[in-house]
């Protein structure tokens, strides 16, 4: 890297320094008022008024969020964090805790947003020295399937982007610790929903009815199992129920059932085959029951595939700010994370964000009780911050 660029990473570092307490009082704002997929409008609002304050001219989204460019003509990096809640009850206890029964940042999203607004912040003061411009993206609708970012994508947030890095917090990871591959980092992911009916009865007299509820339990453990051997294993395929639900009495066979969960994998050669194989497959576990099987299957995302040069600089990038040591090989996992959807339009990469306090318990994402020890929050800022300047670099 040449002197100037060099020196220009430092002196951003130690801006996002400066900056860490007032990082840490926005992720605890963004905490206390989660919102829900698609319903980003305060979190929006947030974040444009504090980058307008900075000196930026934030763009909204057409359905939520914004994008902001910072920097002059030259090659484009783009860096993006996402902004939604999920349904659950925020469980901390914490003073900053949810304000909003029912929803909770338990992903870490508003880890994300307040890091990217750091990046926002420190940036804007050396707009002239930038080698390029850096675009921020901030994205609604990550928790839901397919995803914000093709709403994001159609707006024109990728265009003339020649990168693009993000971070994903990891409970498990110590902070300071930061994980990176090349290749697959998550799995694809679809979203399932089987709705049963057929006539239903008296506990007693079974065969005068359709069992609906017995034909329930067969779908709930025999897809599962029949996908495993009609599928490549190698794909890692996962069907997991989240949701099983019939009757309201012990002695009622009902005439309505649901199950609902989500279809997991490795690879996309197997992706692009699933849908019609779980269709196919619920007709004949359900057919010698004479139940009707309503099927809601929806394609979520693809699988995020880190891209060779891009990894090669978000690593370079963790060298500079956590160290060498610091930086660990981390496995594929069958998560799903519609930052995909941008790499499947340029080269990018996304690096798992330690926030496990050293020591302290380990939380796992999507329960209502996740704490993040809330210095991965500047790291996260200077993370972003130096691969954008690297990446300039190596487009200039």
């Amino acid at each position: 890297m040449s002197k100037p660029i060099s020196s220009l990473t430092g002196q951003i570092q130690a801006e996002i320094d400066l900056l860490a307490a007032e990082l840490v009082d926005l992720r605890r704002d963004l905490h206390a008022h989660p919102e829900l997929s698609w319903a980003e409008e305060r979190t929006t609002n947030v974040v444009a008024k504090t980058l307008d304050e900075a000196g930026l001219a934030p763009v909204l989204l057409p359905r939520g969020g914004l994008m902001v460019d910072i920097g002059s003509d030259g090659p484009i990096t783009a860096l993006r964090a996402d902004l939604d809640a999920l349904p659950v009850d925020d469980a901390t206890g914490l003073p900053w805790m949810s304000t909003v029964p029912g929803v909770a940042h338990a992903c870490g999203h508003d880890v994300h947003t307040a890091a990217l607004v750091g990046v926002g912040r420190a940036l804007a003061r050396y707009q002239e020295q930038l080698p390029g411009r850096v675009r921020l993206i901030f994205q609604p609708a990550e928790e839901v399937m397919p995803g914000g970012a093709l709403m994001a994508i159609e707006a024109g947030v990728l265009d003339g982007v020649n990168f693009i890095f993000g971070v994903h917090c990891d409970p498990a990871i110590d902070v300071g610790m930061i994980g990176l591959r090349e290749g697959p980092l998550t799995g694809a992911a679809d979203s399932l929903d089987v709705r049963l009916s057929g006539g239903g009865g008296h506990t007693s007299r079974p065969h005068l009815t359709e069992d609906l509820t017995f034909a329930l339990g067969k779908l709930v453990t025999e897809l599962p199992a029949v996908l495993s051997r009609r599928l490549d294993p190698r794909a890692g395929v996962s069907v997991v129920w989240g949701l099983v639900r019939a009757g309201s009495a012990m002695n009622v066979i009902p005439s309505v059932g649901r199950a609902a969960g989500t279809v997991r994998m490795l690879d996309h050669v197997t992706w692009a085959e699933s849908e019609a194989l779980v269709r196919k497959t619920i007709d004949e576990i359900t057919a010698p029951y004479g139940v009707t099987a309503e099927v809601s299957y929806v394609r979520g995302v693809p699988p995020v595939v880190n891209e060779t040069v891009a990894t090669r600089i978000l690593g370079e990038a963790i060298d500079v700010v956590v160290g060498p040591d610091n930086l660990f090989s981390t496995a594929q996992s069958l998560g799903g994370e519609d930052f995909a959807w941008f790499v499947e339009q340029v080269p990018g990469a996304m690096a798992r964000l330690g926030t496990r306090t050293p020591g302290g318990p380990t939380y796992d994402l999507h329960q209502g009780d996740l704490q993040v020890d809330e210095r991965a929050i500047s790291l996260a800022a200077k993370l972003l911050s130096v691969a954008s300047l690297r990446s300039l670099v190596t487009n200039s």
